[in-house]
């Protein structure tokens, strides 16, 4: 009977080296980690380490507002729901993630790279205000605030109670640009994607590769509650830094 701890530091060291399940002992960490996603223990973990680090951070734990976005991975072998996005070019998986104004997971569903951003984010939303029953704005790319098809806003104020306001991309600058409020998305999207299994979806079902991505946040949010430092890395988490501290000191 393996320790506990022992299981958890096998299912880290497959998310942050990328490596393959077998190349662990991959017969009682595999079953682990399906058995917690099966259960819904990775998500009722990660939800009281956000708590706790709102709470460490003068934060009312139950946030008030959030920012959406996706991102399409590519992924390297079969599984469900595969498609291609044609608009990056990518054969894989689309990742649609709600983060709060820290940049701390609040949901997260995983569809075909095919899938439109609307309805990825109807399945994040739906029903968000049953848990954060305080959270209103929802900054959001401009797709999903779309002139032609308001059912997605309209359906947020509807239902949901959730107003989604669009933070489009200025039109007249070239490549690369950190918007704002969206750059706190974007910065979670670095801190995943500094696990090497999450630079790609290797995961055959898209609630594991949910969990992965829970589990990710889980390791991040109890550095910080360890008081373990994370340096930024690349141009969007070192703006962000800048930023952060900034608001900080204002």
């Amino acid at each position: 009977m393996h320790s506990r701890r022992l299981v958890i530091d096998t299912i880290s060291y497959v998310l942050v080296s990328g490596c393959a399940w077998r190349l662990v002992p991959w017969t009682t960490a595999y079953r682990v980690f399906a058995a917690w996603t099966a259960d819904g223990t990775w998500g009722r973990v990660h939800d009281v380490l956000r708590g706790r680090v709102r709470a460490r951070d003068g934060r009312d734990p139950r946030p008030s507002a959030a920012v959406l976005d996706s991102q399409s991975v590519k992924t390297c072998e079969g599984g469900e729901r595969i498609g291609y996005d044609a608009g990056k070019r990518v054969r894989g998986r689309k990742r649609h993630v709600l983060v709060d104004t820290l940049g701390l997971l609040l949901g997260v569903a995983v569809s075909s790279a095919s899938a439109r951003d609307r309805p990825g984010a109807r399945r994040v939303l739906t029903g968000i205000r049953r848990v954060f029953p305080r959270l209103r704005p929802v900054w959001a790319d401009g797709g999903y605030v779309n002139s032609k098809d308001a059912t997605l806003v309209n359906r947020a104020r509807e239902n949901e109670d959730i107003e989604i306001v669009a933070v489009p991309r200025n039109a007249d600058v070239a490549g690369f640009q950190v918007l704002p409020r969206r750059w706190v998305v974007e910065r979670t999207f670095g801190w995943l994607t500094r696990c090497r299994r999450l630079t790609r979806d290797y995961e055959r079902k898209t609630a594991h590769a949910e969990a992965m991505i829970q589990f990710a946040m889980i390791r991040l949010m109890a550095a910080r509650l360890a008081d373990e430092h994370i340096e930024p890395r690349g141009p969007i988490e070192t703006e962000a830094a800048r930023r952060l501290a900034e608001d900080t000191n204002n």
